[in-house]
C-alpha cells in the first residue's frame, strides 16, 4: 500500500524547486517502553516508507545525543589529521578503516566519484582489547568515546528491532534481534562520514550515490542538509527529495536485511546524499547494525544467501566503476526497491554551485519538520 503523504514543502536547490518530503517522528522513550500506539507507529512507518525520525529529546535518548557531540569532535580532530596518518592502515576490511575521497561512484552517476571521507569502525572491532583505529585517535579517551557511541547506537537499534518484532507478532527465536546478537561475527558498524567542499575536490567528486542500505537498520545523524530520499509507492510523481534535519532526533533508514528478513514487507530506504551547500564542510554518523554473518534469508533476486554474503557482494557493487553499476542489475544498488518516479528529465546537474536558498527559508522547514 502506497504511504500518504501530504504535498510537499519545497526549497530551491540548483536553480529550481526540489521537494522536502516529511518524514512520521517516533519517540524512543515510548518506543523503549513498548507503548502498543508507538510500537504500530514504527511498524506502519517501516512497511510503507522505510524511514521515520527518532525523537530522543526524553531521558532515555539524551545520553545518545552527547555521544553524537563528542564524536563529532573525534571527528573535526580526526579529519584534520594529514593523509598519512588517517590512512595508516587503509581499508582493513569493508567495514572498519580509513576510505579517501572518491573510492566509489559519486551522486550524479556516470563519471563521477563520492565526495567524502570515511571512517568506519566496527562493533566487533571496538569489542576487542587493542582495536585497530589509527593514531589520531587511539588515545583512552577517543576509545571511549567510539565505545559509548556503538554502544548507544547498538542499544537504540535493538530497541528498534524488538518493537518491530513485537509488532509483526515474532516469537522466539524468529525475532528479528535475535539474528543480531553482540557475539556472534557480524559487519554491524559506525561509520563517519566528511564530506569535503566542492572547490576542494572538484565538479567530479560529489556526493553520495543512489543507493539502499545493507544493513538492517541504519541510524544516522547529521546537523546539516544533503540528505535526499525517494519515497516509495505510486501517487504522484516520486522525485528525489530532501529530507529536513529535525533538532534532537536521528534519521533512521529500513535496510535491505530488515527488508529481506521481513518478507519484502518492508521498505527499503532509496536515498543519496548532495552538496545543499557546495562551499561548507558536512558531517555525518551512521551507525549500520547488520545481521550476524550467518543469517540467511532470500534476496530481492529470489537466492538464498547470507547476511555475509549480501554484504560482500552489495559493497564490491558500491566500489565498482560507474560502467559496471550499469550494466549491473538494480535489485543490487537498490536491493530490489522499484523507482516509481523519476530523476528530473532534463537530467542531473554538470557541475554543483551554491545554493539560492536564503537560510531563513531552511531554517522554517526544519523547525516544521
Amino acid at each position: 500500500m502506497a504511504p500518504a503523504i501530504d504535498p510537499p514543502q519545497t526549497v530551491e536547490w540548483q536553480g529550481k524547486r526540489v521537494p522536502v518530503w516529511s518524514m512520521q517522528t517516533i519517540d524512543y522513550g515510548m518506543l523503549l517502553s513498548q507503548d502498543p500506539a508507538e510500537v504500530d507507529k514504527v511498524l506502519k512507518a517501516c512497511l510503507e516508507e522505510g524511514y521515520f525520525y527518532l525523537d530522543l529529546q526524553s531521558i532515555d535518548g539524551r545520553r545518545m545525543l552527547a555521544d553524537q557531540q563528542e564524536t563529532l569532535k573525534l571527528m573535526h580532530r580526526f579529519f584534520e589529521a594529514p593523509i598519512e596518518e588517517k590512512n595508516e592502515f587503509g581499508l582493513i576490511s569493508s567495514h572498519l578503516g580509513y576510505e579517501p575521497v572518491g573510492s566509489r561512484t559519486g551522486a550524479f552517476g556516470a563519471g563521477t566519484k563520492d565526495g567524502y571521507e570515511m571512517l568506519k569502525v566496527s562493533r566487533d572491532e571496538i569489542q576487542r582489547g587493542s582495536p585497530k583505529v589509527p593514531a589520531p585517535i587511539k588515545n583512552s579517551g577517543d576509545l571511549q568515546v567510539l565505545e559509548n557511541a556503538i554502544g548507544s547506537c547498538n542499544t537504540i537499534t535493538k530497541v528498534i528491532l524488538s518493537a518491530l518484532s513485537t509488532g509483526m507478532n515474532l516469537t522466539g527465536a524468529s525475532r528479528f534481534e535475535n539474528s543480531h546478537r553482540n557475539d556472534r561475527p557480524s559487519t554491524t558498524t559506525l561509520s563517519m562520514m566528511h564530506y569535503l567542499p566542492s572547490d576542494v575536490t572538484g565538479n567530479k567528486k560529489i556526493g553520495h550515490q543512489k543507493h539502499t542500505d545493507i544493513s538492517s537498520l541504519t541510524l544516522l545523524f547529521s546537523e546539516q542538509w544533503g540528505l535526499q530520499i525517494r519515497p516509495p509507492g505510486t501517487c504522484g510523481a516520486r522525485e528525489m527529495g530532501f529530507v529536513a534535519p529535525k533538532p534532537g532526533c536521528a534519521f533512521v533508514h529500513v535496510g535491505d536485511s530488515l527488508r529481506f528478513a521481513s518478507g519484502m514487507k518492508m521498505q527499503s530506504c532509496i536515498h543519496r546524499v548532495v552538496p545543499f551547500n557546495p562551499s561548507e564542510h558536512r558531517y555525518s554518523i551512521a551507525y549500520f547494525l547488520r545481521a550476524e554473518d550467518d543469517t540467511m534469508f532470500m534476496d530481492s533476486e529470489g537466492r538464498y544467501v547470507t547476511a555475509g554474503q549480501w554484504h560482500d557482494e552489495k559493497f564490491k557493487a558500491f566500489t565498482d566503476p560507474w560502467q559496471w553499476q550499469a550494466m549491473a542489475p538494480k535489485s543490487m544498488i537498490l536491493g530490489g526497491m522499484k523507482e516509481a518516479g523519476e530523476d528530473d528529465p532534463t537530467g542531473e546537474p554538470a557541475f554543483v554551485s551554491a545554493p539560492a536558498v536564503s537560510k531563513e527559508e531552511v531554517k522554517e522547514i526544519a523547525v516544521q519538520a
